[in-house]
């Protein structure tokens, strides 16, 4: 009887310990940050290093912080100089952890994971950031630097945050030459002014109740003559518009809307309403931005054309070695035999319709995949802006794109491509500009030949990584390269090819997801249908900031 008491007991406590462990694992990220110091270095050819220290508190009954995001200015930070430590033990960091938005990476915690109720240091050193300075739009002899700290989730941070920044020059400046920026709210008007151990002008920024959760952006400007001009970002400047043009343009579109853009207008207002798939509650004004969505949602957020968000699961399962490209008309997917860690649901329902054989099993498939998509995204976006949210990614959007066209080299051209693809396919402009973007000979990503079978050996298997061969049989050896005019065509032309090959009618299938994700109101008793309009802002995106895109990180 006794040794069978103490077994039972035995059980009972082993029982109690596993639900405690998997209530840990399975709780929100819920967490503190008493302190916040950033060291921010302009430097003098132009880039930017950073150091970030945060003191963590972990709440009781939350899950373990195992990573700590950490936003980017920019997609053009170099992973090989960043560092990371907790309490002074180091730790590793990827990027392919990170799960914040726009670009950065993860500090992976490992063995210094923060436990429930449990404090810690973190301190990580990021040393190089290029293409961070902008022209100070109030004066042309000076460089615009302003920067914002990665900041977390709102839903993950409790409290408030002892906070400072520096700013720490370019060397060998007066003290007098540089300008400070204003202050953001809840910091006082001025910063504090003074010298490094280095002898660089600092400001300092300081409050003792900052919130780790709210996006502050700090600036100052200084004489151009301590970088160098090509380290400074010139924004383009568009061709101005003449009087009689202007005139011509008035008279022409008045005629144009008198005989023909009324019975256009008639049509268009008929159709809008069937292609409008999220649910009205999403355009009720929240507050603050959701950060934290991915490219293909912020699409969803958008209401970008479904056979373009389609397209954009596409290149990302490819990317992430889940499927490759048998055929491309009629588009196939084989599957790898064993998926990637961290597939998205919409990217697994997905693999999962083209499973289905072609036709309307497919498509019934990828309606579903899209009801569901859609539904959580407006799961998502509640108590928060769709307009701040839509104007956020917006910025994201052309953050990236400018990260590509900046690039010096075919090489680099490339790889930032290949890291912002989703993003940059967020701008309705995207056909066009990705044409204007790549006319010289492009390097083909390394996932092109999962792509475009037609580049993928004879002797690749389904879950082999592709390696990029030529088009042509005759051609003497494998090239890693293609004419920009070729690469672009392909790119565009995948759009194109879910629509017309996969979904069929573009039009019939969203109305067929507007069905369930908007439906009309019922009519009223009197035999009235009504209907809410919506508007949306066309936000411009920044252009004259560097600043770090990390929300709704953990």
């Amino acid at each position: 009887m006794a040794r069978r008491f103490f077994t039972t007991l035995l059980m009972l406590i082993l029982s109690l310990t596993l639900v405690s462990k998997a209530e840990a694992q399975d709780s929100p990220y819920l967490f503190s940050v008493d302190r916040e110091e950033v060291h921010v270095y302009w430097n003098s050819d132009g880039t930017m290093s950073l150091d970030y220290t945060w003191v963590f508190t972990n709440q009781p009954g939350a899950h373990p912080i195992d990573f700590v995001d950490v936003g980017m200015p920019n997609f053009n930070f170099e992973i090989n100089t960043v560092q990371a430590e907790v309490d002074g033990t180091p730790v590793s960091v990827s990027t392919g952890d990170y799960q914040g938005t726009g670009s950065g990476f993860a500090i992976v915690m490992g063995s210094k994971t923060i436990a429930p109720g449990a404090s810690a240091t973190v301190h990580a050193y990021v040393g190089r950031i290029n293409n961070v300075l902008y022209h100070d739009e109030q004066d042309e002899n000076y460089a615009s630097a302003v920067f914002a700290p990665a900041w977390f989730g709102s839903e993950f941070v409790t409290g408030q945050t002892d906070f400072t920044i520096t700013f720490h020059l370019p060397p060998d400046m007066k003290p007098e030459e540089p300008r400070w920026h204003a202050s953001p709210s809840g910091f006082p008007s001025e910063p504090q002014a003074g010298y490094d151990e280095n002898n660089r002008v600092t400001y300092t920024w300081y409050s003792p109740s900052a919130n780790a959760s709210v996006y502050y952006a700090f600036g100052a400007s200084f004489p151009k003559i301590y970088v160098p001009a090509e380290a400074i970002y010139t924004a383009p400047t568009p061709s101005p518009v003449s009087f009689d043009d202007l005139t011509s343009i008035l008279c022409c579109g008045f005629f144009a809307l008198t005989f023909l853009g009324v019975p256009a207008l008639t049509a268009y207002a008929s159709r809008k309403r069937k292609l409008q798939y999220l649910p009205p509650k999403v355009a009720i004004e929240g507050h603050g931005i959701k950060r934290g969505l991915t490219a293909v949602e912020a699409a969803i957020l958008m209401e970008q054309p479904l056979d373009k968000v389609m397209t954009m699961i596409l290149f990302g399962v490819v990317k992430k070695e889940a499927a490759q490209v048998l055929t491309r008309d009629p588009l196939e997917l084989e599957t790898a035999g064993t998926l990637p860690e961290k597939l998205h649901e919409y990217e697994k329902d997905f693999l999962k319709a083209f499973k289905e054989p072609a036709g309307k099993g497919r498509q019934k498939e990828l309606q579903e995949m899209s009801i569901n998509l859609v539904k959580s995204v407006s799961e998502k976006m509640r108590g928060f802006s769709r307009r701040e949210s839509v104007d956020y990614y917006k910025s994201i959007m052309e953050k990236a794109w400018f990260q590509v066209e900046a690039a010096d080299t075919p090489e680099v051209k490339s790889q930032k491509f290949e890291e912002a693809l989703e993003w940059t396919m967020l701008d309705k402009d995207y056909d066009d500009r990705t044409r204007r973007v790549f006319h010289e000979p492009v390097i083909l990503p390394r996932w092109w030949g999962s792509y475009n079978p037609t580049y993928r050996p004879a002797s690749s298997g389904p879950t082999a990584k592709p390696v990029a061969a030529p088009v042509a049989p005759s051609a003497p050896r494998p090239s890693t390269a293609l004419p920009g005019a070729d690469f672009a065509a392909q790119m565009v032309t995948g759009v194109q090819t879910f629509s017309q090959k996969v979904v069929g009618n573009i039009s019939t299938f969203t109305e067929n997801v507007t069905g369930k994700t908007n439906p009309p109101p019922k009519p009223s008793s009197s035999g009235y249908r009504g209907g809410g309009g919506r508007s949306c802002a066309c936000g411009r995106a920044c252009a004259g900031c560097a600043c770090a895109c990390a929300g709704g990180g953990r």
